[in-house]
């Protein structure tokens, strides 16, 4: 029962080229930054991710897109980050984008084994009809675009019918877990961690503070052990590692803010 393993690096180095990754965070929130590092280390390449960004230039995911190790991106942000979308639009990238809570619900799904889900979300747009640019070619004309998907009524309403996904691996960023797995989120960094968590065949845990088991109250668990196979205790300059995606700061009186 004991799933601690050593090394961030001993709990990624089977993860082969091309595999599938759901990996959890919400900007810069709850990214397991570590696990990303030794997974850039290892050398995977060809990754196929599932994650709600790609992470900013240089920090997190983009530190592996930056190295053209990811093939294919589900997701539902492409944000700031500048390489993300030059690799998309150049044609280097393969990206699926997703309505926000359909891509949350199709993680849930296939955590709980719920092959697909009917959804009013993007029902009359590319999202349900098909020919949303999945992958450009180097003219910037669309190579490889979304197929059409099922939409059936109930009760004069339009579904569409959304898959649940589940991956090969999952990696997530958790403030306190235990020894068997079980795992506490703080605030934002719950948005998409427990699901990431659930969708992984095989989810390795980065955890800011490892507890024994019964140092958690059962009633605060968000992820239990049992979609929890890796667990990794970070050290605290690790734990401390969390960038801050935009620096507001107040500036004189009567100047307003500054943003960085």
């Amino acid at each position: 029962m004991d799933k601690v393993h050593p090394s961030a690096a001993a709990a990624v180095r089977d993860i082969p080229d091309g595999a599938s990754l759901a990996v959890g965070g919400f900007g810069l929130s709850g990214v397991p930054n570590t696990l990303i590092k030794a997974l850039y280390e290892h050398a995977a390449k060809d990754l196929q991710v599932v994650s709600n960004n790609c992470g900013v230039d240089g920090g997190g995911l983009g530190i592996l897109l930056a190295a053209g190790r990811i093939a294919r991106v589900t997701g539902s942000y492409i944000g700031d980050n500048r390489e993300f979308a030059r690799r998309y639009l150049g044609g280097e990238l393969e990206v699926e984008l997703v309505p926000q809570g359909t891509l949350a619900e199709r993680l849930r799904a296939g955590g709980c084994g719920i092959p697909a889900f009917y959804t009013p979300a993007g029902v009359g747009t590319q999202v349900a009809d098909g020919g949303l640019p999945w992958r450009y070619d180097t003219q910037g004309g669309v190579a490889l675009a979304s197929p059409p998907k099922e939409v059936r009524s109930w009760d004069g309403r339009a579904y569409v019918l959304e898959r649940g996904i589940i991956t090969d691996y999952a990696l997530v960023r958790a403030a306190k877990g235990d020894r068997h797995g079980n795992l506490v989120f703080n605030k934002a960094s719950r948005n998409f961690n427990p699901l990431a968590g659930m969708a992984g065949r095989i989810t390795v845990a980065e955890v800011e503070q490892l507890v024994e088991p019964g140092g958690l109250d059962p009633d605060e668990i968000h992820l239990p052990g049992v979609f929890v196979q890796r667990v990794v205790e970070l050290t605290p300059a690790q734990a401390g590692d969390k960038g801050i995606e935009r620096r507001t700061t107040s500036g004189p009186p009567g100047r307003g803010t500054v943003r960085a």
